[in-house]
C-alpha cells in the first residue's frame, strides 16, 4: 500500500470516528410538574409556524404557555400564531422596533423571556416539529444536567436543492463535541431554568450576535453553568430554507461567516482531514476516467473503489443528521456547493456583514443591524 492510499484510508477512518460521537437526546420523563414557557422568535414564518404548533399541541407534557414573538413579520406570522392549534392556545407579542447593536432573534427572545412565567425556558425556532415526547424529554435533561441544554433538529428535506445542504449539516456536528458539558449550543431547541439564564446574562449579553447559541454558550461557561448538546433523530426536525435555494446559500453563509472562527482548532484540524479525504475521492474518479491531472493511482478501478467507499460512507453516517440519500452517490457536487458557499462566507467575513430576511448584519463584534 502506498503513501497516498494509507493517508486516503486513515482520513476515510476519521469520518467514522467522528460521526460516531452525535449521541441522541435521550428519552427521560421530568420530575413534578414543572411550569414550562415555551418561547418562539418568528420573523416571516407563515409557511413553517403552522407544524410547530400543531407538533406542540401533542407534546406528552402540556407547557405551561406558548408566545411567539412576532418580529416585526410583513406576512400572516402574527394572525397563525393567534389562531394556535387544537387545543393549544398561544400567546403573540411583538418587541418595540429593532435597537442599534441588537440581532433580531437576540432582541425578540430577550422581550419573550420578560413576558413569560415558567420556572423553565424552552426557546424552539418556528421551523422545528418535535416529536409528542420531545418536550418532556429536553425538560427532563434541563432539570438533570443544569445551565444550558440543547438539541441539533434532524434535518428533513422535500425539494431537491435541499439535498446540497448535506455536508453543511454534516460538517457542522463533526466539528464539534457533542453530549454532556461539551460546550456547544444549537439555536433551533435549547432549555434552560430562568435563574440559570439570567447568571449567564441571557440573550441581552450576546444581543448582537448573529449565530447567538455559540455565544450564549459561552456565557454560560463563563458563569460556572454547563453547557449541554445532543442530536435529534426521531425526537425533532426542521425543514431549513423551504424559500428556495437562494434562502439556503444566504442562511449557510450567514453561519459560517461568523460562527466559523469559534470552532476549537483540534475538531476543525480532525475534519478538515477528513474533508481532504472526501474532495479528493471526488476529483480522482472523473479525473482518471477524463485525463485530468493526478496524483496518485491514474487508473479508473481504483479510483472508483476510493469513491464508492466515501459516497456509502456518507450514505450511512448522514442518516443520523437529515433525510439525505441519492445526492451522496454525487458527491462531487455537494462538495462544489460547499466549497463555493465557503468562499463566499470568507469574504463576507471580510466585508464583516452578511445580509438575511432582509437585514443587514455584522460579523463584528458590536455592530449589531441595520
Amino acid at each position: 500500500m502506498d503513501l497516498i492510499t494509507l493517508s486516503l484510508l486513515v482520513r476515510w477512518m476519521l469520518g467514522w470516528v467522528l460521526a460516531g460521537r452525535m449521541p441522541v437526546l435521550p428519552e427521560a420523563l421530568p420530575c413534578g410538574a414543572p411550569g414550562v414557557s415555551v418561547l418562539i422568535p418568528a420573523r416571516n414564518e407563515a409557511v413553517s409556524l403552522p407544524g410547530l404548533l400543531l407538533a406542540l399541541s401533542r407534546q406528552t407534557l402540556r407547557p405551561l404557555e406558548v408566545i411567539v414573538v412576532d418580529d416585526h413579520s410583513d406576512d400572516d406570522t402574527a394572525a397563525i400564531a393567534r389562531a394556535g392549534a387544537p387545543g393549544l392556545a398561544v400567546r403573540v407579542i411583538q418587541p418595540p422596533p429593532l435597537p442599534a447593536r441588537w440581532c433580531g432573534k437576540t432582541w425578540a427572545l430577550h422581550h419573550g423571556v420578560a413576558a413569560s412565567q415558567g420556572e423553565l425556558l424552552v426557546f424552539l425556532d418556528a421551523d422545528t416539529q418535535p416529536a409528542p415526547a420531545f418536550l418532556q424529554s429536553l425538560v427532563a435533561a434541563s432539570q438533570r444536567l443544569g445551565g444550558l441544554v440543547s438539541v441539533q433538529p434532524y434535518h428533513r428535506t422535500q425539494q431537491p436543492y435541499e439535498q446540497l445542504s448535506v455536508l453543511f449539516n454534516l460538517v457542522g456536528l463533526m466539528a464539534v463535541p457533542l453530549g454532556e458539558r461539551c460546550g456547544v449550543a444549537f439555536g433551533p431547541a435549547m432549555a434552560t431554568s430562568r435563574g440559570d439564564y439570567a447568571c449567564s446574562g441571557g440573550h441581552a449579553a450576546v444581543a448582537d450576535k448573529v449565530v447567538e447559541d455559540w455565544f450564549l454558550a459561552h456565557h454560560y461557561e463563563a458563569a460556572g453553568l454547563p453547557v449541554s448538546a445532543f442530536i435529534g433523530k426521531g425526537t425533532i426536525t426542521y425543514r431549513m430554507y423551504p424559500g428556495g435555494l437562494g434562502d439556503l446559500v444566504m442562511g449557510f453563509n450567514k453561519n459560517f461567516a461568523t460562527a466559523a472562527a469559534e470552532v476549537r482548532w483540534p475538531w476543525m484540524l480532525a475534519v478538515l482531514l477528513w474533508l481532504s479525504g472526501l474532495f479528493w475521492a471526488a476529483w480522482c474518479l472523473p479525473a482518471s476516467l477524463l485525463g485530468w491531472p493526478l496524483m496518485g493511482d491514474p487508473r479508473p478501478l481504483p479510483n472508483a473503489l476510493l469513491y464508492g467507499a466515501f459516497a456509502l460512507q456518507l450514505l450511512v453516517i448522514t442518516r443520523r443528521v437529515g433525510c439525505f440519500s441519492w445526492i451522496n452517490l454525487v458527491f462531487p457536487v455537494p462538495v462544489l456547493f460547499f466549497l463555493g458557499v465557503f468562499l463566499q462566507a470568507i469574504l463576507n467575513l471580510e466585508r464583516g456583514r452578511v445580509r438575511w430576511k432582509g437585514r443587514t448584519f455584522s460579523t463584528r463584534p458590536g455592530a449589531g443591524t441595520r
